[in-house]
């Protein structure tokens, strides 16, 4: 099950297609999904999760909590609506492309997918790259 909660006025558009390409991404890694929840909120509501359970003072686009098995994939996708948007600038994409860069990005630390290093950094791109195709193929 994917669900989608806003703790700000952000809403996609499209849950059900959403829901779907996540479902192809977790797929396509040969994993199956469990529970997958993606909260959309704004810099002040992660600032703040960041520092109570990470201990971390900084304003960050994603925090990913990992609640899966062997079996299945599950966790909680906290996702800053204001850092996609300033992402997107600083990087010259538009917010859409943002937002299944991050969407993918939080799975794949589910599916053992590291950025600590540099090698590892280059396999994630890679990996969201591949996973952004995704989203515009129809199944």
């Amino acid at each position: 099950m994917i669900d989608f909660n806003y703790e700000t006025d952000f809403s996609i558009s499209s849950e059900t297609h959403y829901a779907d390409w996540i479902g192809r991404v977790v797929a396509s890694e040969e994993s199956i999904v469990g529970r997958l929840e993606y909260i959309f909120c704004d810099d002040d509501y992660l600032l703040k999760i960041n520092q109570k359970y990470l201990n971390h003072d900084a304003y960050t686009d994603i925090i990913s909590f990992d609640y899966s098995t062997v079996q299945e994939i599950s966790g909680d996708i906290f996702i800053s609506v204001d850092r996609l948007k300033d992402n997107a600038r600083k990087y010259r994409t538009n917010f859409d492309e943002e937002l299944l860069r991050v969407m993918a990005h939080g799975v794949l630390h589910f599916l053992g997918y590291k950025d600590k290093s540099h090698k590892e950094k280059a396999i994630m791109r890679s990996k969201e790259e591949e996973k952004i195709k995704m989203f515009h193929v129809e199944q």
